[in-house]
């Protein structure tokens, strides 16, 4: 489909055929694991076995690639898998640029799992791009991975200034824009090499399918492409038929759904900002922000994430969390009902995450009702 369509366009249509065989609208669900040859040997469909490919995989492949303006993509069963599949294209000894706030899954995926195969990890404060240029300078980078915003601190990284500086060293650049999505944000275009998303979140948007994906630019090396696609088919972690017929499913919706949430949360994120029990908020649509102009040059919106500390520590922020009654106390978010999470709770001892931070996924309920909800549950911590 052209690219010259707008998000909403793709979104609906990318990916999606009307059935020659019925007219039917809706893609249709294909379970086989594999299919048949010709009597030659050959694959008339261009299909063999599911973990290669299959019709619901390839749909989903095209729509995010459109969407996200690559020039491929490679779904996968989860986030991690997808995490997995990029850092393991690279060899035992290379070297992997991380922001010093990320997502707590790759960070251990990479320093600990990936760690015992040779993987090197050097933490650098992305928000600094002198810094990232002087670890770029002494360190080799193969690899330079942006989460911007970042979770769950959502620190915000300038992706034109660190892209240019990763590729003038020679290094690949991966952004993880899973927070952001391509309606808010396009790192291809800023200068990413691979755009990452953990598609169990907006891109499904309804926390009933898990999986996960990248997206190529045109200018990615063939090479590490190519990896990247072994990795998927051999090492299996291929999402199955009926998680891409419904991530396709909640594709159409997605740009209606993330603005909606970033709406309610900019509100919510202004809110939070004045209530004395709120010790800090972390929101990049707020003007205090420090990554309040960066992040509006490169993304139309503050998004729907917000994280805040409350006054009186890691025991306050619990009492919050089990205080909510509308809000649900759940790991994950970008689905249509909102979610809090303790995160020093979920991460562990170790993290260093704020024992006092909560984050919050903002869904699709009414603004009052979730004010309402957060205000009975802050109300009368000490301060």
């Amino acid at each position: 489909m052209s690219d010259s369509f707008h998000p909403e366009t793709l979104a609906v249509h990318a990916g999606r055929r009307i059935d020659p065989a019925t007219g039917a609208v809706t893609p249709n669900l294909t379970l086989s694991t594999t299919f048949e040859r010709a009597a030659d040997g050959s694959l008339p469909h261009g299909l063999n076995y599911t973990r290669l490919d299959n019709p619901n995989r390839h749909a989903l492949e095209e729509a995010l690639a459109a969407l996200e303006g690559g020039r491929e993509a490679l779904a996968f069963a989860s986030g991690q898998a997808a995490t997995a599949a990029l850092l393991q294209a690279l060899s035992p000894g290379d070297t992997v640029l991380l922001p010093d706030d990320i997502y707590h899954g790759t960070r251990v995926l990479a320093e600990t799992v990936l760690g015992r195969w040779g993987l090197r990890v050097v933490t650098v404060d992305f928000t600094d791009s002198a810094a990232v240029a002087v670890a770029l300078e002494h360190t080799a980078a193969r690899l330079l991975w942006i989460e911007t915003p970042s979770n769950p601190r959502l620190k915000i990284t300038d992706v034109r200034t660190v892209a240019r500086l990763a590729r003038a060293a020679g290094a690949l650049v991966v952004a993880d824009n899973t927070w952001a999505t391509p309606i808010l944000q396009r790192v291809l275009e800023l200068g990413a090499h691979v755009a990452l998303h953990s598609t169990t979140k907006y891109i499904g948007g309804h926390s009933d399918a898990l999986g996960g994906a990248v997206i190529f630019s045109a200018d990615a090396p063939p090479d590490f492409v190519a990896r990247v696609r072994e990795n998927q088919r051999l090492g299996g972690g291929v999402p199955a038929p009926f998680d891409c017929w419904l991530l396709l499913r909640s594709l159409a919706t997605l740009p209606l759904r993330v603005r909606a949430q970033s709406a309610t949360a900019a509100q919510l994120a202004v809110w939070l900002a004045t209530e004395p029990a709120v010790a800090r908020v972390y929101y990049p649509g707020l003007p205090v922000h420090s990554g309040h102009a960066i992040n509006a040059a490169q993304m139309s919106s503050g998004g729907a994430m917000i994280s805040f500390e409350v006054h009186g520590g890691f025991a306050a922020a619990s009492t919050v969390a089990a205080r909510v009654k509308l809000i649900t106390r759940a790991t994950s978010l970008g689905g249509v009902e909102s979610l809090i999470e303790h995160r020093k709770l979920a991460e562990g001892p170790h993290s260093p995450t704020p024992d006092n931070l909560l984050r919050l996924s903002v869904g699709l309920e009414h603004v009052d009702d979730l004010r309402a909800d957060l205000a009975q549950a802050i109300t009368g911590l000490a301060m």
